[in-house]
């Protein structure tokens, strides 16, 4: 292997496994507080534990860190699908809010391809806390295009 990896030529999902390894982590991830747990092409997994520093004035996690974790778990599922050479961009994303979430509390955020196109492709993820309690779902369309 080189010194230097070109990442544009490996497939999406192999790109996401790099995360995984220890390879690369999106600024992102840190800044909001989530891991990339498990990756296959088209299925993702993300844990988090919010804080209270994510609190609304209502006293409960924001709906923005929420979105933020299901996004990411669906831009990646797609990421997933991707082959090399290609990219996306979401056009974009629904969130629904079951229940409140309070910070400390364990979540995974899943994603799943409903399908991928050449063009477009459209995704779902939920999250849940670790004893399955839904909290928030999400469905995306990203755009996929050559880079």
């Amino acid at each position: 292997m080189t010194d230097t990896l070109d990442i544009a030529a490996l497939s999406g999902v192999e790109q996401l496994r790099l995360g995984l390894s220890g390879g690369f982590v999106a600024p992102i991830a840190r800044t909001v507080g989530f891991d990339l747990t498990e990756v296959e092409e088209g299925r993702v997994v993300f844990e988090a534990v919010p804080t209270a520093a994510v609190y609304n004035p209502l006293g409960s996690v924001h709906g923005g860190w929420i979105a933020n974790v299901l996004d990411s778990a669906c831009g990646c599922v797609v990421h997933s699908t991707l082959r090399p050479g290609q990219t996306y961009t979401t056009l974009e994303l629904k969130a629904v809010f079951h229940k409140a979430l309070s910070a400390g509390t364990p979540v995974r955020a899943e994603g799943r391809i409903v399908q991928a196109g050449r063009r477009a492709a459209f995704a779902e993820a939920d999250l849940r806390g670790l004893d399955g309690r839904l909290y928030a779902t999400a469905t995306s369309t990203c755009l996929v295009m050559e880079r």
